[in-house]
């Protein structure tokens, strides 16, 4: 577990945010009636969509639905799973498992291999290079300012767009095996029950997605296919630059690990400094992204669902800037650009 350095000053003020939202920590009824609501209207439309995977004679149709069901499926994801994820939905743990497992499944992404890595790594020290694993990337990515510099990195904001095309593809076939073969290196007895947990998670997914289409619609497996690369190019993009987007724009810090083995930065900065927000007080983009876009508040009160993430912005934001903070906020589009203007910056400065 990384360990941060103290201030005493960053600690006083996140006791007084964790007080001043207090009312807001919690979920009350008639919030859960809002998330009953709004989670079978988007389940609703998902099956609707698959319905018409199945039953379209029509290709153009059948392909545009197939990419409809990837787009949906995230946005799926980021208003249910992720708050699944850090159990802010229930109060028991095991019925947020269960939720947490179906969203994630639904995407093709081993879930608890991400819990693992999400909320034991990266929450924990956001941009913190050999701590944060989001960070464990290819050489060809540069992120951090003290990385080594190489002479294809200027081009990295062109070659990259084709890269966030193929992580959803890479995540389901490279990244989740690859986490598993090396936690069964580690203890293979151990790990057996999360080796399970990927093969019958990635089997739901492939039956979803591919086997029951191949089976029940009257399209021709090429076209089949087709749809399910064309989905994972259009789904990846939108995760991988809004993923991006929450951490890796202009002026977002990467602290460094000291000569003492500790973050140089108080836990509460690291996530203030590292994190983007977009569209922070508009309830339209909290309902797209999920609180995805208050990525702030979700940082600094991970335990808190993210329909109160708005009320807590406006408490929030006028104690950290009255106490020298600059909450880094934008637009969407707005951070998508300041991300390949930093892309830009760091493949061509040492």
């Amino acid at each position: 577990m990384a360990s941060h350095i103290t201030n005493q000053s960053d600690h006083d003020l996140y006791i007084k945010m964790l007080k001043a939202i207090e009312p807001y920590s919690k979920m009350h009824k008639k919030d859960h009636w809002k998330l009953l609501v709004t989670f079978f209207f988007f389940l609703s439309v998902l099956i609707g969509i698959w319905l018409g995977i199945v039953y379209t004679p029509s290709i153009f149709i059948f392909v545009f639905l197939y990419i409809f069901f990837g787009i949906w499926g995230i946005m799926m994801a980021l208003n249910f799973g992720h708050d699944f994820s850090h159990d802010t939905v229930f109060k028991n743990r095991k019925l947020n498992n269960i939720g947490f497992i179906f969203q994630f499944a639904l995407l093709g992404a081993h879930a608890d291999a991400w819990k693992i890595r999400h909320t034991e790594s990266h929450h924990v020290a956001p941009n913190v290079g050999g701590l944060d694993t989001d960070l464990n990337m290819v050489e060809w990515i540069r992120l951090i300012p003290d990385s080594k510099l190489k002479s294809y990195h200027r081009f990295q904001p062109l070659y990259l767009i084709g890269v966030y095309a193929l992580y959803s593809l890479f995540w389901i076939f490279i990244k989740d095996p690859a986490f598993m073969i090396l936690k069964m290196r580690e203890n293979s007895i151990k790990n057996i029950p999360l080796l399970f947990s990927m093969l019958y998670q990635k089997l739901f997914y492939f039956s979803v997605i591919l086997i029951l289409p191949i089976i029940f619609s009257n399209q021709p497996l090429s076209v089949i296919l087709w749809g399910f690369l064309c989905m994972h190019f259009i789904q990846s993009l939108f995760l991988s630059i809004t993923f991006m987007a929450t951490h890796h724009v202009v002026g977002a810090n990467y602290p460094s690990i000291n000569s003492d083995g500790k973050v140089d930065s108080s836990w509460m900065r690291n996530q203030i400094e590292c994190s983007n927000d977009f569209h922070p007080f508009s309830p339209i983009a909290n309902f797209i992204f999920g609180g995805f876009n208050n990525h702030i508040a979700h940082h600094l009160f991970p335990h808190v669902h993210h329909f109160n993430y708005i009320k807590i912005n406006k408490i929030i934001y006028p104690m950290l800037i009255e106490s020298g903070f600059r909450p880094l906020s934008n637009s969407y589009f707005g951070s998508v650009k300041s991300h390949f203007q930093l892309l830009a910056y760091r493949g061509t400065n040492p």
